[in-house]
């Protein structure tokens, strides 16, 4: 089942999408059925269904907290020039970083070094703390492609990551929440302007998704919608204003945004 939030003449929906093409994309037969209410419990249909052309893709959640988590595939630790750690190391960027697909990243003024990373999404379902290994798939609703954009140059000067993970824009999540994912073996991919720079496996992550959820939760209570980024692959690199980044995960899809300049 795949999850959207879309915009419907300006006001916003979760809906099911159904229809997509072959590989995954929406086409001219990609329709939306409205929900009524949230998706954290027992969907309940709206009536309408939309054809998807009709309708904007927002950001498919909008969560409380993102809580990410960094060196967590071996080769990006080794490029970044540090050590796997010996248990997993978060951080948090704000809600208001959240963009959904097709929205601009925005280079802020006080960095000449962003760029970008693919990750992989973890979307919670219900409230939950200290969730044990055995009952992580209870508290997961589903998966989502993410960018955690970093500007490079601050992460460094700075001494800790709140502003360079932090600005607006700075974490596209979507397109949809696909619930039945198996996520232990994905492909992952970003490419900028149609050139490959990310391409790795969920399956090379240090702590995977299960072992993550119930680490984190034993650290702070997690609520429904909240996000947790899952690490990057190796092949970071810088983007600049007119490319466009593009971040797939098989089984998913495909997330895109445009990148601007911050007036």
């Amino acid at each position: 089942m795949r999850i959207c939030r879309v915009s419907v003449d300006d006001e916003l929906f979760f809906g099911l999408i159904e229809g997509l093409t072959d590989t995954g994309e929406i086409g001219e037969g990609t329709l939306v059925a409205l929900l009524e209410g949230h998706p954290y419990g027992e969907l309940s249909p709206e009536g309408r269904i939309l054809k998807a052309a009709d309708v904007r893709f927002v950001a498919p959640v909008l969560p409380s907290k993102v809580i990410a988590v960094g060196r967590n595939y071996a080769a990006h630790a080794k490029e970044m020039g540090g050590e796997v750690p010996v248990a997993p190391m978060i951080f948090l960027k704000p809600s208001t970083s959240v963009v959904g697909p097709g929205e601009p990243i925005t280079l802020p003024w006080q960095s000449e070094q962003v760029e970008h990373e693919a990750e992989l999404a973890i979307v919670i379902g219900r409230l939950c703390r200290d969730v044990p290994p055995e009952r992580v798939p209870e508290v997961v609703l589903g998966y989502t492609c993410a960018n955690d954009v970093t500007a490079r140059d601050l992460q460094k000067t700075d001494g800790q990551w709140g502003r360079a993970k932090g600005f607006d824009s700075f974490c596209p999540l979507g397109p949809w929440i696909v619930t039945d994912l198996e996520a232990d073996n994905a492909a992952i991919e970003c490419r900028v302007n149609g050139e490959v720079r990310q391409s790795g496996s969920t399956g090379d992550m240090v702590f995977d998704v299960v072992e993550l959820v119930s680490w984190i939760s034993s650290v702070m209570t997690l609520l429904p919608g909240d996000v947790i980024l899952t690490g990057t692959p190796a092949g970071v690199g810088p983007i600049s204003a007119g490319d466009e980044v593009t971040v797939s995960i098989e089984g998913i899809g495909s997330l895109r945004n445009p990148v601007v300049d911050r007036d």
